[in-house]
């Protein structure tokens, strides 16, 4: 089963910002997606893309605003790209802010994936997004364009800049509503395109931007390959879980409620969405309790019941019983070096 993988905390927090200024109540939203609330007080967050999907669904349903999508691209900051919003802030030029989408856009979420061409003087981004909602899709796709725009305005420090022209696949909203559109990019918007771009011409890309730093944006983009790589394939559930439950076992504990809670989530609605994966709770924590006991096997001096015990068993015995299981030897004889031949 293909999933939507997950969502930063930072890319949430900007359809908060929208519903908090139209007088909506998020804490229906939040309790609908079961998504804990507090999620918002966590800087590096992430929240499955299902649940990320469902809020913007309801959060669609709640306005009946069919331009919703552009209209919380007012609410972009820095801090809605996550730590690429303070890569492109450090860059020199507008250009080489937006070079920096692609390599980086996974931090933010899982919700798309964006590609550039060369075009004569111009340069074209196409945004594919993943999530699949009728409903969701059009509104999504106008937030990320309608969001950088504003974005590349700020750091560019210009609010003429704009874009040469936009297409977008979803139908027109009507034509009073296309005035909306107009009046935020002022160029031309294609609707039912055949796919979802923005092109920009080549002599807007050299603006310089306010701030560079290059010694900082090294920094943030050692920072956030460091981010990439923990992510990993880490992007699903399963994954999530898994590191979860990995940072818990470092403390010497393990429970799901709390796991739960980290995903922003109820323990219900996480044994639940771990079934539609085809696997539960209790095989992901005997899957890391294994990793884990074999690398402090391997690289700590810890005894064997020290071990057992930072792992979670309440008894020595249930330890040895389940690693021999698994690898047909005990602690013991899997910590003993090997006789050589």
């Amino acid at each position: 089963m293909k999933t939507l993988g997950t969502a930063s905390v930072a890319a949430l927090r900007q359809y908060v910002r929208a519903a908090e200024s139209a007088s909506i109540d998020i804490s229906a939203l939040f309790d609908k997606t079961d998504l804990n609330q507090n999620i918002l007080h966590t800087d590096d967050g992430r929240i499955n893309g299902e649940q990320f999907q469902y809020f913007i669904r309801l959060l669609c349903e709640k306005t009946g605003n069919p331009v919703l999508g552009l209209e919380t691209g007012d609410f972009v900051q820095p801090g809605s790209y996550s730590v690429l919003g303070y890569i492109t802030m450090s860059c020199a030029t507008l250009g080489e802010a937006v070079a920096r989408i692609a390599p980086f856009e996974k931090l933010v979420g899982d919700m798309g994936t964006t590609s550039l061409a060369m075009k004569g003087e111009n340069i074209k981004l196409t945004w594919n997004c993943n999530y699949t909602d009728p409903l969701v899709r059009p509104q999504l796709v106008d937030n990320v364009f309608a969001s950088w725009v504003n974005y590349a305005r700020w750091l560019a420090d210009n609010h003429e800049a704009s874009p040469s022209s936009v297409k977008l696949r979803r139908s027109s909203p009507g034509t009073a509503l296309e005035n909306a559109y107009q009046e935020r990019w002022h160029c031309p918007v294609t609707f039912s395109a055949d796919e979802d771009s923005l092109t920009l011409k080549k002599t807007l890309l050299e603006t310089r931007l306010r701030q560079p730093d290059p010694l900082l944006r090294k920094t943030l983009e050692a920072h956030a390959l460091n981010q990439l790589a923990s992510l990993d394939t880490g992007t699903d559930l399963v994954s999530s879980v898994r590191h979860s439950i990995q940072q818990q076992l470092m403390q010497g504990i393990t429970r799901q409620d709390m796991v739960a809670e980290a995903l922003g989530m109820t323990r219900r609605t996480l044994q639940r969405k771990l079934g539609q994966e085809g696997v539960s709770y209790q095989k992901l924590l005997d899957d890391v309790r294994q990793t884990m006991a074999e690398d402090y096997l391997r690289n700590s001096e810890l005894s064997i019941p020290d071990i057992a015990l930072r792992l979670g068993y309440s008894e020595t015995t249930s330890f040895h019983r389940k690693f021999k299981a698994v690898t047909g030897k005990t602690p013991g004889e899997f910590r003993a070096p090997e006789e050589p031949d």
